[in-house]
């Protein structure tokens, strides 16, 4: 008989670095704009060759900077149009909802990104790397 206890299978570890660095990337974008696209960038040239865990966290971050920046310019939109009719006072509304989900936006970027580290840091892939919400 054989001392050795039984073992438990070997879970496959993914090396976390590039996904932690596209998310800090995108959270550092708020300070200068342009580590955004870098952080882009990583994701797109990394999904194909990672692991399931990090292919389905590089897919989360490029469909948070693309739906993020969708809505951006909606908001801009609406914010700039509304601005123009303010002088006639009917563009205020329009002002107040294009502020209102730039601000919006800047909030569920940063969420979706701290969601998806926390999911990282515990070494799981994201459940659902195509959703709209968080």
């Amino acid at each position: 008989m054989s001392d050795a206890a039984p073992t438990a299978p070997d879970r496959v570890e993914e090396d976390k670095v590039l996904p932690i660095v596209v998310y800090a990337l995108y959270l550092l974008g708020f300070t200068n704009g342009l580590t955004f696209l870098a952080g882009l960038i990583v994701a797109y040239l990394n999904r194909e060759t990672a692991g399931p865990i990090n292919a389905s966290h590089y897919t989360f971050a490029i469909r948070t900077f693309w739906l993020s920046i969708w809505w951006f310019l909606i908001g801009l939109a609406l914010f700039l149009v509304g601005l123009a009719l303010a002088v006639l006072l009917i563009g205020i509304p329009m002002l107040v909802i294009g502020g209102a989900i730039m601000g919006a936006i800047g909030v569920f970027f940063v969420v979706r990104c701290i969601m998806g580290l926390v999911y990282l840091l515990k070494g799981e892939a994201y459940p659902r790397p195509r959703t709209w919400l968080v």
